[in-house]
């Protein structure tokens, strides 16, 4: 262990870190996230100044450079990670940040609208008095409902974010 105090240690330093991060790595894959992107994820949350290199997560997370390229890649891409530089520095540096999580959940109103209109079609398709069209209907509603309450539950997390603890 390092001298630096916790805050300041790299998490590849504390067993706990690394013990969090890769059980919730695992939770994220269970749910459908790729390994890597996931565990990339679940490093640069507990990044201890926000951000990390890429050099920083291979060692952390003991993967090659090209599993790290692989998975900050797909992090950017889906919207849950961001690159950037620090003043001075030439090296990319990842952070994840404060409202990642439900930015990236609430951005999801183009694909509720395009799986509602498409299970439109599909209860158009089987027949909307038969049991696949119920089915169908069913599924379509659920989406209906998650693209109506998302945009209401994260007005709600913002102004409990707001809100002084209580």
């Amino acid at each position: 262990m390092s001298s630096r105090p916790q805050s300041q240690r790299d998490p590849a330093e504390d067993d706990a870190v690394l013990h969090f991060v890769e059980k919730f790595a695992l939770i994220l894959a269970d749910a459908g996230m790729p390994r890597m992107p996931a565990r990339v994820s679940a490093a640069l949350l507990v990044a201890h100044d926000g951000g990390m290199t890429a050099g920083d997560l291979a060692r952390t997370l003991q993967i090659s450079p090209a599993a790290v390229s692989g998975a900050v890649r797909y992090l950017i891409q889906v919207g849950m990670a961001k690159r950037g530089r620090r003043p001075g520095e030439r090296r990319d540096h990842y952070f994840i940040d404060d409202d990642t999580w439900y930015s990236a959940i609430t951005q999801r109103e183009q694909l509720f609208q395009a799986l509602c209109d498409t299970l439109d079609e599909g209860v158009a398709a089987v027949g909307r008095d038969s049991v696949r069209g119920h089915r169908v209907s069913e599924l379509r509603d659920f989406f209906r409902f998650l693209a109506k309450e998302m945009p209401l539950l994260v007005e709600r997390w913002q102004e409990q974010r707001r809100s002084p603890a209580q």
